[in-house]
């Protein structure tokens, strides 16, 4: 078990849980259904992030030069791909514009891409 991955995987999915409450009780009062309905993709992105991450922690069968790799990917995935999105879900109650941070969404998006990848190139390639 790799400690620092399961440690951040749990912390991760228990943001997604306190994300999700706010959106659901919090923010539905104070953006629109688009706005929320977006801000929620944000959330069950991060929280499938986050279980993967918890498998990828208590795997055997993956390197941990893998893991590292894939830890880094999804991390990143999540700041940038979920981050953006909450921010961006927010535009209307903000008091400042958020329209420069949109191109960090796809670039969050290729990481979780980039971290699929090595999990399923280091599966092909197992004995």
């Amino acid at each position: 078990m790799d400690k620092k991955i399961v440690s951040t995987a749990a912390v991760i999915a228990c943001l997604s849980v306190i994300f999700g409450a706010f959106g659901a009780h919090a923010l539905k009062e104070l953006i629109n259904q688009q706005h929320l309905a977006t801000f929620e993709v944000g959330v069950r992105y991060q929280m499938y992030h986050a279980l993967a991450l918890l498998f990828i922690g208590f795997s055997t069968r993956i390197s941990p030069r893998t893991k590292r790799l894939v830890f880094l990917s999804f991390v990143l995935g999540i700041f940038l791909f979920s981050g953006s999105i909450y921010l961006l879900s927010l535009k209307e109650i903000l008091p400042f514009s958020l329209s420069k941070i949109a191109f960090l969404t796809p670039i969050g998006g290729l990481f979780f891409i980039i971290g699929w990848m090595l999990i399923a190139i280091r599966v092909w390639k197992l004995k």
